[in-house]
C-alpha cells in the first residue's frame, strides 16, 4: 500500500520560506513519480511541481518557476518542496501525490492514484 505523509506547513510572512516535506513509501517498483499539489479555498486543485524517482527529472508550474524548489532523498523516500519568495496567493492546502511508471511532466490530478492528506500553508501580508 502506497503512502504519502505530508510535513512542514505553518504560517509564513510574505517574502518567507518553507519547505513541505512528503515522505513516501510502499510503491510497487522504482518508477514512479511524486507531484506537489494545491488548493486554494473555492478555488480548485492546481499542480505545482514534480519529481522522478530517480530525483534527476523535475517540473515546475509556471506559477512557481523560480521561486519553489523540488528535491529528494532517496535513503531516506523523502521529497521535499522549498518555497521561497512566498506570496498571499500562495496559501493553501498543500499534498504530495504519486502515480506509478514512467515519468511525464503531468500534473493533471487526475493522472496521480496516491494522495497524502495535505498540509496548510498560510502566507501573511
Amino acid at each position: 500500500e502506497v503512502q504519502l505523509v505530508e510535513s512542514g506547513g505553518g504560517l509564513v510572512q510574505a517574502g518567507g520560506s518553507l519547505r513541505l516535506s512528503c515522505a513516501a513509501s510502499g510503491f510497487a517498483t522504482n518508477d514512479y513519480t511524486v507531484g506537489w499539489f494545491r488548493q486554494a479555498p473555492g478555488k480548485e486543485r492546481e499542480g505545482v511541481s514534480n519529481i522522478a524517482s530517480t530525483g534527476d527529472i523535475l517540473y515546475y508550474a509556471d506559477s512557481v518557476k523560480g521561486r519553489f524548489v523540488t528535491s529528494s532523498d532517496n535513503a531516506k523516500n523523502t521529497v521535499y518542496l522549498q518555497m521561497n519568495s512566498l506570496k498571499p496567493e500562495d496559501t493553501a492546502v498543500y499534498y504530495c501525490a504519486g502515480r506509478d511508471g514512467d515519468y511525464t511532466t503531468t500534473l493533471n490530478q487526475y493522472n496521480y492514484n496516491y494522495w497524502g492528506q495535505g498540509t496548510q500553508v498560510t502566507v501573511s501580508s
